[in-house]
């Protein structure tokens, strides 16, 4: 697993450690909630550059190349032609309706 995937995996767990740890000041009549707001947005931003740094080291990723997938029983793509449709009009039912 690349080190950007587990980064994400630990955001939402970091911000319930914190909402745990503010609601344990909260008790403690230490820091209440409505000053608490700070320590989430500098949490959102350390994660937020962990995962830029983990993209910046990251090996860059395979680049697409056409007809590199051209063999194989699905390479064929079928072409589709509009053909116009004759309908013939239902039959009127017992009701009259068709």
């Amino acid at each position: 697993m690349d080190t950007w995937m587990l980064i994400r995996r630990l955001r939402g767990p970091a911000f319930l450690v914190l909402f745990g740890v503010t609601a344990l000041l909260n008790q403690w009549d230490v820091l209440s909630f409505g000053r608490s707001w700070p320590l989430y947005l500098i949490l959102a931003g350390v994660i937020g550059l962990a995962e830029r740094a983990a993209l910046t080291t990251a090996p860059p990723a395979n680049p697409y190349m056409p007809g590199a997938y051209s063999s194989g029983p699905y390479s064929i793509v079928p072409t589709y032609t509009s053909q116009a449709q004759e309908s013939t009009p239902a039959e009127p039912g017992p009701d009259g309706r068709p």
